[in-house]
């Protein structure tokens, strides 16, 4: 991250400086240097603002963790799914808290609730870290999770079908079989470089021992140990096939149910508090202080990513690369109006946004176009990788991030890649 960083920031000023040179003067246009200190000092305003913004965001759902961690409730959710999750992450002891709070994690995303899965990833990330012999470096499973994170299946991308309706599609929920192979595509292709890569970026061995849980330990959601996993294959395999099932249902009344995730599963944590006798209120207000102080520790690297990726758009550099490549790539099945999305969505998830926007209500373009569908899959089906990891490893102050950016854009690529062949299978039939 840290040429990364550095490069960001050398190759804007670079461009920016060229464009300087050559400018001629427009009546209203500001120049070129001036333009990128406006953008440099914005997107650092813009950097705070969003970590405020998720104060109340990671408030309300921390403190829905907090109800469900003491209720039991992560301890059940991993128990389903808990043959698969040890043979992913086997370096994380099966009765871990980090399991219960990945599991919930993938389940936010699965359902499209970004704003959910964000405070549960961070609070996974926080418990995976007691078991990191080496502060400040990521280990396998945090650069596995990571990578995960970042091309989740995604059942219900409920913003974009909301914005597709807007912008007039005839059929706003056309983008939920796309969306749903991409998103496979994506994220097995992350799993597997996770994995591959973590053979190359080795750790430093340590001799500190990771954290050791006792099964008395207060609020705990440890896993009681089975003797035979494979035992719980049956149950997996019934969670699996679940899952599964929702497909068709989501496909055919994934618009109606979006409205209902949020406010349902908000009822669904706090009733399953009150059944198991936990103090819902004192346990929320409990788990809403430490998004509070989430929020605010990961502004400093909100900021510097931030402010990297704005200056890239601000200097030029962004324009340069779309307009050098557009043609090769509208022959691979990438037409140049979609080419700023997909280089753009793991960069900054407001501006892919804003280009998903923009080009759904081009009348030229339109939502139910091939174009319209194929930008509209890839803001549903990606993730904005360098936003994800600054969150997630600005909250345990990780430094070295090792192969989880690589695998992390592999993953992006993967996504993209699966988007242009879902599009044009799914609108050929």
């Amino acid at each position: 991250m840290n040429f990364l960083f550095y490069f960001f920031i050398l190759i804007s000023f670079l461009v920016a400086s060229w464009r300087q040179l050559t400018w001629v003067p427009v009546t209203g246009v500001p120049e070129p240097l001036t333009a990128l200190t406006a953008t440099i000092v914005n997107t650092a305003g813009d950097a705070v603002q969003l970590a405020i913004g998720l104060v109340g965001v990671m408030a309300l759902f921390l403190g829905l963790m907090k109800v469900a961690e003491e209720g039991g409730l992560l301890k059940l959710a991993a128990r389903g799914i808990r043959p698969l999750l040890i043979r992913l992450f086997p370096e994380v002891p099966a009765d871990h808290p980090a399991m219960g709070a990945m599991v919930m994690n993938m389940a936010a995303n699965l359902l499209g609730l970004g704003n959910a899965a964000t405070p549960f990833g961070i609070k996974a990330m926080q418990e995976l870290e007691t078991l990191n012999p080496e502060p400040g470096t990521a280990t396998d499973a945090m650069a596995l999770f990571l990578a995960i994170n970042t091309s989740s299946i995604t059942l219900l991308p409920t913003g974009v079908i909301a914005l597709r309706a807007a912008a007039g599609s005839t059929n706003a929920a056309g983008i939920l079989p796309t969306t749903l192979c991409a998103t496979i595509f994506s994220t097995a292709t992350a799993i597997i470089a996770a994995k591959l890569l973590a053979r190359v970026w080795k750790r430093k061995k340590s001799l500190k021992q990771p954290k050791k849980l006792c099964p008395k330990e207060k609020n705990s959601t440890i896993l009681p140990a089975q003797p035979n996993d494979d035992l719980s294959w049956g149950k997996s395999l019934a969670v699996i096939g679940t899952l599964i099932a929702l497909i068709p249902l989501m496909v055919i009344y994934g618009q109606s149910l979006s409205g209902w995730i949020v406010p349902g599963l908000m009822v669904l944590m706090l009733t399953f508090g009150i059944c198991r006798g936990v103090p819902v209120y004192e346990a929320f207000v409990n788990g809403a202080r430490d998004g509070f102080q989430v929020a605010i520790k990961i502004i400093p690297y909100l900021v510097a990513i931030m402010v990297a990726i704005g200056m890239l758009r601000g200097s030029g550099v962004m324009e340069i690369v779309t307009s050098s490549i557009g043609n090769f790539t509208a022959a691979l099945g990438m037409p140049a109006e979609a080419l700023p999305m997909a280089i753009l969505r793991p960069l900054s998830g407001s501006g892919a946004y804003g280009i998903l926007a923009a080009t759904i209500n081009n009348p030229a373009i339109g939502p139910d176009s091939y174009t319209g569908y194929l930008v509209s899959t890839l803001q549903g089906s990606t993730e904005t990788t360098f936003y994800v990891m600054a969150v997630y490893f600005g909250a345990v102050q990780i430094k070295k991030v090792r192969h989880t950016l690589a695998a992390g854009l592999l993953a992006d690529l993967a996504g993209v890649i699966g988007a242009i062949v879902a599009c044009k299978v799914f609108l050929t039939f």
